[in-house]
């Protein structure tokens, strides 16, 4: 290499140049230096294109090898130095952890008096996007404007992923419609930019209109949807990605694994599990706890503790899903022991691994654990608590029964409660049949979010509860005129890797008749069995025989009349609903698993039901 170099001192022309370019490959810092001192004893180091070349090798090096630091001091001991070699540094700069460094530089060579040019305002951009400053990003858009090169198409596209990263949807898109031929990067980054916005019928438009696609436009539309609460739409554009031939990254599994972990979509979170091993995809911190979330959630814990177990690093948030997911499974005391592991691992737990404890405490009821880890976090970890900290406090209190403490604690916070808190007071009251505190509850509830319909459907079923049919028409009557509107009960359930959704008396199903006489079956072992169907938390004041209809076609009960037509005989039945189940669907699930001997496994809004053998693993308590 050092010979390529010295022949090159002989001849510093157009020639040598190239030569230059296509010879000189260094793996080391060490070897750069070498160069650099080769250059300035052969007189090549005042060479102004020699010395960018130089800052290039310096600073951009592939393999890691690169050192800005150094790059910048042979730039500030240089002569004359070109435009190029200050855009180089700007650009090492712009991938650095010190953009800002970038900027600095651009005034400095504004002082110098050298002409910026496209590329100088490309990389000036770039580096306001990875310092995070819109109003930097602005000036560096009315430099360019101001010198002519607004519509370079290079700058033109750092532009509109500067403002779509920024959530300008508005400024990105005027600049897009501007373009005469927006690149790749521009196309990816308005399509991500609405998708990220919500806007995701405007971006699937984009997106089928782009001249081509590479992986992270694919990602921008599967992360949208799936961050949306498209999950499904995710899915199949992830299994359009697959059709087009386009190979997945980490950043495309980590958004179908979220979409399968929503949905509860096990089958396809088990084809993307092995799509990872058999591609070789590198099961870091990010992937192994992707899988780990969506395991947990389509109801494997099991699987989700062996993917935690065999993860060589693990960092707060990989220790955190791990915890929670075995809270939200009911295995309390099993979270606080590995909260412990944590601790013992030499991590420090942050506000979220604590909302993880938290409920590991109220699933198991362990009333006095829940007081001190509270305590603790403060105390001892210096956390301020957040929200949902105190809401799992008065759950932790509330179903214990224990609410004139709820309210003790609500009256003592130092912040203005909020719903989260009147919620879980709200559900205790009705799990205990307290209509009057439910009401104070409710009207907390209400001054805080007039539209909260679960609050007004908990208070309606604790009064139905109690036969109070009065209070359930105030609460009626109170929902109309404040344009309330209950949302309906939607259940999922996947089948040979499709996703199947029911809502409350859903007749639109291809296989509905099937479904009715499955129903009906089921409905008649059960009677056999002394079945009595619970009626309390029916919200209206109907005739009993209209309450155990309207209870028969709750989206849960369609779903798992389907899961017995469509899957094998002994398989377990999984169904998420995006609602909590009522008392009389626990009671019936349980009696079907002992009946059928069928393990049934739902996950409502609060948590994971097992229904085996006749029992449930919330021990009635959730």
């Amino acid at each position: 290499m050092l010979n390529a170099l010295r022949s090159l001192t002989k001849h510093p022309t157009p020639t040598a140049l190239a030569l230059f370019d296509s010879s000189i490959n260094p793996s080391s810092m060490n070897e750069v230096m070498q160069i650099h001192a080769q250059m300035i004893t052969s007189g090549l180091s005042h060479h102004p294109r020699f010395l960018g070349k130089l800052i290039s090798l310096s600073a951009l090096s592939a393999d890691g090898t690169s050192d800005v630091n150094y790059a910048r001091l042979i730039l500030d001991h240089s002569e004359n130095p070109t435009i190029f070699a200050v855009n180089t540094m700007i650009r090492a700069y712009s991938k650095s952890h010190q953009p800002d460094q970038g900027l600095l530089l651009f005034r400095h060579a504004l002082h110098r008096l050298l002409e910026p040019d496209n590329f100088t305002f490309t990389f000036l951009v770039r580096s306001c996007t990875q310092l995070h400053s819109l109003e930097l990003g602005e000036s560096a858009h009315s430099a360019a404007f101001l010198r002519g090169f607004e519509s370079d198409s290079h700058v033109e596209s750092a532009l509109i992923h500067m403002y779509s990263s920024f959530g300008c949807v508005g400024a990105a898109h005027q600049l897009f419609i501007k373009s005469l031929q927006p690149d790749v990067v521009a196309w990816t980054a308005l399509v991500g930019a609405w998708a990220k916005a919500g806007e995701l019928d405007y971006a699937r438009n984009l997106f089928d209109h782009m001249p081509e696609r590479d992986v992270v436009a694919w990602n921008a539309m599967i992360t949208g949807y799936a961050q949306g609460g498209s999950s499904i739409a995710a899915l199949s554009m992830f299994h359009e990605m697959q059709m087009a031939g386009v190979k997945a990254n980490e950043a495309t599994m980590v958004s179908v694994l979220s979409a399968c972990g929503h949905l509860g979509a096990l089958d396809q979170g088990k084809w993307v599990h092995v799509y990872i091993e058999k591609n070789k995809l590198r099961l870091n911190v990010n992937l192994g706890t992707s899988l780990i979330d969506m395991y947990a959630k389509c109801g494997e814990i099991t699987r989700a503790m062996e993917v935690f177990n065999k993860m060589s690093e693990k960092n707060v948030l990989t220790w955190t899903t791990a915890m929670n997911g075995l809270a939200m499974h009911g295995l309390g005391r099993e979270c606080l022991e590995l909260f412990d592991s944590m601790r013992w691992s030499g991590l420090v737990p942050n506000e979220i691994t604590y909302v993880a404890v938290l409920r590991a405490c109220s699933v198991a009821g362990l009333v006095e654990k829940g007081q001190l880890h509270f305590q603790s976090m403060i105390h001892t970890d210096g956390l301020e608590p957040i929200a949902e900290h105190y809401g799992c406090m008065v759950d932790i209190l509330g179903r214990a029964g224990r609410l004139d403490e709820a309210i003790d604690f609500i009256n003592s916070m130092p912040v203005v409660p909020h719903v989260g808190v009147w919620g879980a007071l709200l559900n205790a009251c009705r799990l205990y049949k307290r209509t009057d505190v439910a009401q104070y509850a409710l009207r907390k509830i209400v001054e805080l979010e007039a539209k909260n319909d679960g609050a007004y459907v908990l208070l309606s079923n604790t009064y139905a509860s109690t036969n109070t049919w009065d209070g359930v028409g105030n609460v009626r009557e109170l929902m109309k005129r404040n344009g309330v509107k209950k949302v309906p009960g939607c259940s999922v359930i996947e089948v040979d890797g499709v996703v199947h959704e029911f809502f409350v008396g859903d007749k639109l199903h291809p296989k509905h008749l099937e479904i009715e006489m499955k129903l009906e079956e089921i409905s008649s072992r059960l009677t056999l069995e002394g079945y009595v169907p619970n009626t309390e938390e029916v919200l209206f004041d109907i005739e009993e025989e209209e309450k155990q209809n309207a209870l028969c076609r709750h989206s849960e009960r369609l779903a798992i009349a389907f899961g017995f037509i469509s899957l094998k005989e002994g398989m377990p039945i999984r169904i998420v609903k995006n609602l909590r189940i009522c008392n009389d669907c626990h009671d019936v699930f349980k009696l079907i698993s002992k009946v059928f001997s069928r393990e049934i496994i739902v996950r409502d809004r609060n948590r994971f039901h097992h229904f085996k053998d006749g029992s449930c693993s919330c021990m009635d308590y959730w």
